[in-house]
């Protein structure tokens, strides 16, 4: 699926724009002001590091479709795991993503070097994977691809309504007490079982899963 630009006619730089929830993002601007040519790195807010607004400037908010006109993507941590980074990989540019502490359930099956290009912590290493990337164009539109397969597979709707499912189940498992039905609650309609987008809780597979 084309996001953007076909490969060859995107931007040939990494670009990141995001709020200054995290320090690396604001390094990512000062490498950017000194590697024009490689980065084109952004804040779009400030809230934790206001004071740092005269020094590293503002930009304006950018469309999320329009990041997929540069070839590369740099995925940093916000004060937690980027909420933006499945959809990057969604996107038909190739991911650079920051090692974090902090994951999201499908990222067991990522692979660094087959669906993204990993970055060390400091993003001390960043412009030497970008000025990979540019030297090895044909590689790195392979990852980009191989990223955005992955990334269509595992967040399939039924994929995230089953892993969903089984982390109510297990939550309910670790339950002390019984849940206790309170006066001004409302039942909440659920659908028919066979309306269900996911089947990881059928005993037996519907005749239309066989």
């Amino acid at each position: 699926m084309l996001i953007g630009p076909f490969w060859d006619n995107k931007t040939e730089q990494a670009l990141f724009r995001g709020r200054d929830s995290r320090e690396e993002r604001l390094y990512l601007v000062k490498l950017s002001k000194e590697n024009p040519e490689l980065l084109d790195a952004g804040i779009t807010g400030y809230f934790f590091f206001r004071e740092k607004e005269k020094e590293l400037g503002k930009v304006p908010l950018m469309g999320f479709f329009d990041f997929f006109k540069y070839k590369y993507q740099v995925n940093v941590d916000g004060t937690v795991a980027a909420y933006r980074f499945p959809y990057l990989l969604l996107g038909d540019s190739l991911v650079l993503k920051q090692d974090s502490q902090y994951y999201e359930h499908f990222y067991t099956v990522l692979k660094p070097w087959k669906h993204y290009v990993p970055v060390k912590r400091s993003l001390e290493d960043l412009l030497e994977k970008i000025k990979w990337a540019k030297e090895n164009d044909e590689e790195a539109q392979k990852i980009a691809k191989e990223g955005q397969s992955v990334a269509r597979e595992l967040l399939q709707p039924h994929r995230l309504y089953c892993y969903y499912y089984r982390v109510l189940q297990k939550y309910a498992e670790r339950q002390a007490s019984k849940p206790e039905i309170r006066d001004g609650m409302e039942p909440v309609p659920q659908p028919d079982d066979r309306d269900s987008v996911c089947s990881c809780h059928r005993k037996k597979p519907l005749r239309e899963d066989l």
